[in-house]
């Protein structure tokens, strides 16, 4: 079996859908994922996403940018917790991890907390299959959303200590939204996973990796540890950019997916030959 020629390993929020608009540029963007994976490379998404965005969003995106019926393209959602593929150009059934799943009873507390308090800056995430999580509104400034949610981030903290879940759950907030999830799962567990989906079809030694958080360096320090040419790109270096054994990649002004769009079309002028 042939190893296809290049991985790529992508977060969604910032380097493929723009954190204001939550769309994804098709003109660019998915054009560009798209002759990546035509070409035969594996398109992997790892993130922190429910299963249904990448289908009626990235997904539908790539399919109106011309995505082929055997294209490699796959998604690890809910770091880790969830994943599917796309067969044929279908999306496959979504596989869950049940040992990850969240307590109920303190989905119901944060729900009822965003409906009754928080309503008018942010909204519960329906979509969700193991983990809590609750997004910024797209018309509500930037600004006023991050004071707003460390006032809510800090009562979660209190629920999750009295429940006595402070050890087995992590809050992880990012610049629009905040998670409550197992403490086991992460970019990391994303990356193992998509070594997995992939033992059949071939696996690459060179991989591409991108994020916009300092939490995203742990899926290129995966492929790293287990022997993999790895090569990280970071859209949000102002996160902080830790040192590291790999090549690290970043834009001189360009932030989000302004600045993946860049590296992207490199990628697919230097992998994209035929197969």
């Amino acid at each position: 079996m042939n190893s296809p020629a290049l991985g790529l390993l992508l977060d969604v929020d910032g380097p493929i859908a723009s954190p204001v608009t939550r769309t994804v540029a098709i003109d660019s963007i998915a054009h560009d994922l798209v002759a990546l994976a035509n070409a035969g490379n594996p398109v992997i998404f790892n993130t922190g996403r429910s299963d249904a965005f990448i289908r009626d969003v990235v997904l539908d995106a790539m399919l109106g940018a011309g995505l082929e019926p055997g294209a490699p393209v796959h998604a690890i959602c809910e770091k880790g917790a969830t994943w599917f593929s796309i067969v044929d150009g279908v999306a496959g059934a979504t596989q869950v991890d049940p040992e990850l799943q969240v307590p109920a009873d303190l989905g119901g507390f944060v729900r009822q907390l965003v409906e009754e308090r928080f309503a008018d800056t942010m909204f519960w995430d329906d979509t969700k299959l193991t983990m809590i999580s609750v997004e910024q509104r797209v018309e509500v400034p930037s600004e006023t959303y991050h004071r707003v949610q460390a006032e809510f981030n800090a009562i979660v903290a209190e629920r999750m200590r009295e429940q006595g879940l402070d050890s087995r759950l992590r809050l992880d907030p990012s610049i629009i939204s905040t998670d409550v999830e197992d403490a086991r799962v992460g970019k990391d567990m994303g990356a193992r996973r998509a070594i997995e989906l992939l033992q059949t079809f071939g696996v690459p030694k060179v991989w591409r990796t991108a994020g916009d958080s300092r939490s995203d360096y742990a899926m290129a320090d995966w492929l790293h540890e287990a022997g993999y040419e790895v090569e990280h790109l970071d859209v949000r270096p102002a996160d902080g950019v830790p040192e590291t054994p790999y090549a690290v990649r970043m834009h001189d002004s360009l932030i989000h997916d302004d600045a993946a769009a860049v590296f992207l079309a490199e990628w697919r002028g230097e992998f994209t030959s035929p197969r």
